[in-house]
């Protein structure tokens, strides 16, 4: 874990411990914890520069939002089961159809095509230039599928969505490790994007489907692969 230490804006009006706390979950949010790595209070005090109290309170507050667990040698992040995993997509499969299934519905409303234009644009840059495979993928990913999901009008919905998104992240940044993975996501996601701004909704509502894991067994053959990588990672 590379922590960056440099005072953020704001930081100083904040509490030192609500400081510890929210830099260190935006690490482990963002993957940059390995799963395997220990955190320890003289460890993180010392990569923080601040005493055991703070850091001890911050993963106190970790603890309960179910993002780190104990272990016998201090707290580790928490990386779902299997089964936890196959519950958790299949609720984000729920929640990303559901943001197309409301507008296909209810003929008042609309996607905010402004904020899909400009995401279309954002992606068919990646097309035409491939990002190297990496697990930090998994954070532009993420973009594509909160932008489509806020688009849609119901913020209460993109804020479920992106609870779900964080507890699968661990597991999730391991699927983007392969060149052809990386491909088909572009192109997926420009597919989705091209039939919402066209209007042509039942067939976005059918792409959408596909790409989020139209069959749950691939998308936890996904997982299953995702965790044996996980525990080869070094």
């Amino acid at each position: 874990m590379d922590i960056v230490t440099a005072t953020t804006p704001g930081a100083a009006a904040r509490s030192l411990r609500d400081t510890v706390y929210t830099r260190l979950r935006a690490e482990i949010l963002n993957g940059r914890v390995d799963p395997r790595e220990r955190l320890t209070e003289p460890k993180l005090s010392k990569l923080f520069d601040v005493s055991r109290t703070p850091v001890r309170e911050a993963l106190s507050r970790l603890l309960s939002d179910g993002l780190i667990e104990r272990t016998d040698f201090g707290y580790a992040v928490v990386v779902p089961s299997l089964a936890e995993l196959h519950d958790l997509y299949e609720l984000r499969v729920t929640l990303e159809l559901r943001g197309v299934e409301r507008i296909i519905e209810n003929p008042e409303l609309r996607y905010d095509t402004d904020a899909l234009s400009a995401e279309l644009t954002y992606w068919l840059g990646l097309r035409a230039d491939v990002p190297e495979p990496d697990p930090s993928f998994v954070m532009l990913d993420e973009r594509f599928h909160t932008v489509l999901s806020r688009a849609a009008g119901n913020e209460r919905l993109t804020e479920a969505l992106v609870e779900v998104n964080e507890k699968v992240r661990a597991v999730r940044m391991y699927d983007f490790v392969e060149p052809e993975r990386i491909r088909i996501t572009i192109d997926e996601h420009v597919e989705i994007l091209e039939l919402a701004l066209a209007d042509r909704l039942p067939e976005a509502r059918t792409a959408l489907h596909k790409h989020v894991g139209e069959s749950l067994a691939v998308v936890m053959e996904r997982a299953a692969r995702a965790l044996s990588r996980m525990a080869l990672a070094v």
